[in-house]
């Protein structure tokens, strides 16, 4: 059974950065792109990035083109998303899904101004 775990989430300042980090156990997903989303309280769920099987390919939400990368390492069956520049606006739940149906958990993150 295909696991998903989100990691690297907290409480940071406007300006700082993270990394969230999605591992998957169980299963190989090399052949999988992986997706990031997020849902902030009261909003719908978002796509934010996106990288396919064999990382060649890269997807961004507009706001996020810039400050945000996604890479993957297949080796170790995880995706990353470096986030910089963080702002306030960013705060949402996280969350990583492996093609079309398999989603993690996620994990908080949260900007102060």
């Amino acid at each position: 059974q295909v696991q998903l775990v989100e990691s690297g989430g907290g409480l940071v300042q406007a300006g700082a950065s993270l990394r969230l980090s999605c591992a998957a156990s169980g299963r190989t997903f090399n052949a999988y792109s992986v997706g990031w989303f997020r849902q902030a309280p009261g909003n719908e769920r978002e796509f934010v990035a996106a990288v396919g099987w064999n990382g060649s390919r890269r997807y961004f939400l507009d706001s996020v083109k810039g400050r945000f990368t996604i890479s993957r390492d297949n080796a170790k069956h995880t995706v990353y998303l470096q986030m910089n520049s963080l702002k306030p606006e960013d705060t949402a739940v996280y969350y990583c899904r492996m093609g079309l149906l398999m989603w993690g958990k996620g994990t908080l993150v949260t900007v102060s101004p």
